[in-house]
């Protein structure tokens, strides 16, 4: 049996995209020229983007647009020399200068392409901060569309989680905790009243709680049904031993074998007499890994749930 299972909670399957239609096919293709692990964070910062939006309870026009700024909103890092984009450890000066430029590279690209201009503000303000820290042009407040402010904590959470490569919700809420530090100000004495806000919108970031809940719920749901099913298979397995009991104890030839056809009747495609012990161990411990796991999400659940911006 497959104790491995993992389980994807930003899969394109789960994307609520409200259906988006065949022209968005030519711009999604632009993403296949970017490297894998690019192409999957646009995916997801999409998907955490679509949700947020839906929370917000912005109209399905705005959704839709949203959701397209997002999947593009890395696209000019196909400017950026792979040995920077790949980079394990933190990047230099001169390298995080470069880095940068993908902000307005992908503006750049868009504003040439008539059929990509309508959402150049992806590239453009997913990194602009509403305290003015910034980038590409230090903007502030209103400033800054409400697209940009969406898309920049979808962004900033997605990459926190995959930089941790959870598997898991379990632990998510010490990512959460680092977003909701950037909704305090830096500066809570200025004189100017920007600076006195944090770099991400509590709004938007309560609206992340929100998608994170819902996800570690499904993910719940998920392992409560593979747990049932174990908790199934280790049920029909120990009747299966008990009746190895008994036959061991019959006397005659016929009891001997009436508990063997029992047995027979009751084993799953590749179990036999021989292995059905093993595959019950098997059981045993996925179930003990499992129900950790289980428990595990239900704590971070309530964790989640106490966490205030």
């Amino acid at each position: 049996m497959n104790t491995n299972m993992e389980f994807d909670f930003y899969d394109a399957s789960t994307l609520k995209s409200y259906n988006l239609d065949k022209t968005i096919q030519y711009q999604l293709s632009l993403l296949d020229t970017l490297d894998v692990y690019t192409r999957k964070h646009c995916e997801n910062v999409a998907n955490i983007t679509c949700r947020l939006c839906e929370y917000l309870h912005c109209s399905k026009t705005f959704t839709v647009y949203c959701t397209i700024c997002a999947y593009l909103h890395d696209l000019g890092k196909v400017f950026v020399p792979a040995s920077i984009l790949q980079k394990n450890g933190p990047l230099t000066d001169e390298e995080y200068e470069i880095m940068k430029k993908h902000t307005t590279n992908g503006y750049n690209m868009c504003m040439k392409d008539l059929a990509l201009r309508p959402y150049a503000a992806g590239p453009l303000y997913h990194h602009e901060a509403l305290n003015g820290t910034g980038y590409p042009n230090k903007l502030h407040t209103k400033q800054i569309p409400l697209e940009g402010q969406i898309i920049r904590v979808a962004d900033e959470f997605d990459a926190l989680v995959s930089k941790r490569q959870y598997k898991s919700h379990i632990n998510i809420s010490d990512a959460l905790k680092i977003i909701i530090e950037n909704c305090s100000p830096l500066d809570s004495k200025s004189k100017v009243a920007y600076e006195r806000l944090g770099k991400n919108n509590p709004h938007i970031v309560k609206k992340l709680f929100k998608v994170v809940l819902e996800d570690i719920n499904y993910e719940i749901y998920c392992v409560e049904g593979y747990v049932s099913s174990l908790q199934s298979n280790i049920k029909r397995l120990e009747h299966i031993k008990s009746y190895e009991e008994m036959y061991k104890k019959a006397k005659s030839e016929k009891q001997k074998n009436k508990y063997l056809d029992w047995m027979k009747s009751m084993f799953n495609q590749g179990e036999t007499v021989e292995n059905y012990k093993n595959v019950l161990s098997d059981y045993e411990n996925a179930f003990s890994y499992r129900k950790k796991i289980l428990d595990d999400l239900k704590n971070e659940c309530k964790k989640v749930k106490k966490l205030k911006v």
